[in-house]
């Protein structure tokens, strides 16, 4: 009989969407066939990455919870074949060579602990021997659009390109040596993972009666932005798609505008007369 989703990884029925990441991370890297010589790593390996990927997707968990185990067996149509395994982007194939990660194709990563690595933000301890390790200092600008460099490394010039979306501390792998990013703070915006978040200075008449903005992104284009009349002090406008791309997959991130009214400093006795008419109105 086929284990359930949830026993396979150790939670409730009721664990939260983090709890279930967690559970996964611990399963994953403790089957995982190049870390476990076990005779049943490799199939345990595919059951908890199978219960992720449907106890992961809110979707695809309501209707687990529907229908029960048999709606995501491997009987169900369109699996891969036996010593295969597919899940979302990343899909095993088992193999007998000596090489427990050949046939496996990691949705674009090199490295197949860069996948928890991306996943979890961490990486197990111990599983090879440590590569030397450089620094490369990159604008948001950079970030936003990725960059080719030309570095000095073990006193022999290397062409490295940093991939769009990388973050302060994203760590790029590369066959001797990996490379820690660091993301130079821009004064003009603020980021949050794929989000961005700049201040945009609206005179008070404007904030009052409304009217059209300009702003300048983070990728350099510059875009015309409605004011509602009203507009009050801290208030947000979200620009969907517009902040910085996911690392290794495609869309982007949200910029949020967060207005800032400015208020008049002096007035002169007519523009004060007709506030104070406005207050008394």
């Amino acid at each position: 009989m086929a284990q359930d989703f949830y026993e396979l990884l150790g939670v409730s029925r009721s664990a939260t969407e983090q709890e279930i990441k967690s559970a996964y991370r611990r399963k994953a890297l403790q089957w995982h066939p190049d870390r476990n010589k076990d005779k049943d790593a490799e199939a345990m390996f595919k059951k908890v990455t199978q219960a992720y990927e449907v106890l992961s997707d809110s979707q695809k968990r309501h209707q687990y919870d529907q229908l029960g185990h048999a709606a995501y067996t491997s009987s169900g149509g369109g699996r891969p074949g036996p010593g295969s395994y597919q899940s979302g982007p990343f899909s095993y194939t088992y193999s007998t060579s000596g090489k427990p990660f050949e046939g496996f194709d990691f949705g674009g990563a090199t490295d197949p602990f860069d996948i928890f690595e991306q996943l979890f933000g961490g990486r197990a301890g111990g599983q090879r021997q440590a590569k030397p390790l450089y620094q490369v200092d990159i604008t948001l600008r950079e970030a936003f659009s990725g960059v080719t460099r030309k570095v000095s490394i073990d006193k022999k010039e290397q062409t490295i390109k940093i991939p769009a979306g990388v973050d302060t501390n994203t760590r790029v792998r590369f066959a001797d040596f990996d490379v820690v990013v660091h993301v130079r703070d821009d004064a003009r915006y603020e980021r949050n993972g794929a989000d961005i978040y700049s201040r945009m200075e609206v005179p008070f008449t404007r904030a009052i009666l409304g009217g059209k903005m300009s702003v300048e992104l983070v990728d350099g284009k510059t875009v015309t932005v409605k004011i509602k009349p009203g507009t009050q002090h801290g208030s947000a406008l979200r620009l969907s798609g517009k902040g910085m791309p996911y690392l290794n997959r495609g869309g982007r991130g949200d910029h949020y505008l967060v207005f800032s009214v400015i208020l008049p400093t002096k007035l002169s006795a007519k523009q004060r007369k007709l506030i104070e008419e406005f207050d008394q109105s």
